[in-house]
């Protein structure tokens, strides 16, 4: 199984800790995001609240604030700032990191914001993907729903 760098347990601000995927037992979905990017507000965060809607048990969603390719913020700066939004403006009903270097989203290959990364019941990575247009979203909602379909039964 790969190993990658996980959030510590500070990192998570909201509806966290969360473990590493390996330990999800289920598919995921994680979106690197910054809330001064237009395309993960306006589309990819009503997008992946979407998705949790419709795979809500069958599999974990999460977020990460990330300042890779964005202006970078203190701790004291931000936190303030995405704990309001994940709470009262978007209520997003999932976990959300903060990755305030960019360093996080970098080492999981990231391209900017927003970026996916989609995860196996085992929590390998299966999927990353960057954007948040039409063509982008039509795959990650055919990967998903390829990920939950349960399994043939004999």
């Amino acid at each position: 199984m790969e190993t990658f760098d996980w959030p510590n347990d500070t990192d998570w601000i909201w509806q966290g800790p969360l473990a590493a995927p390996s330990t999800w037992g289920k598919p995921g979905l994680i979106m690197a995001f910054n809330l001064e990017c237009p395309g993960c507000i306006g589309r990819g965060i009503p997008f992946i609240k979407r998705l949790r809607d419709q795979h809500e048990d069958q599999a974990v969603f999460a977020l990460l604030h990330t300042a890779y390719g964005h202006k970078t913020f203190t701790r004291d700066e931000v936190e303030p700032q995405l704990t309001h939004f994940a709470s009262d403006f978007a209520n997003v009903g999932m976990p959300v990191a903060l990755d305030l270097s960019g360093d996080l989203a970098r080492s999981w290959g990231a391209e900017g914001t927003p970026h996916w990364f989609a995860f196996d019941a085992s929590g390998r990575m299966v999927r990353s993907l960057y954007g948040s247009q039409e063509n982008a979203t039509t795959r990650l909602t055919y990967l998903m729903d390829e990920l939950t379909e349960p399994t043939a039964q004999p």
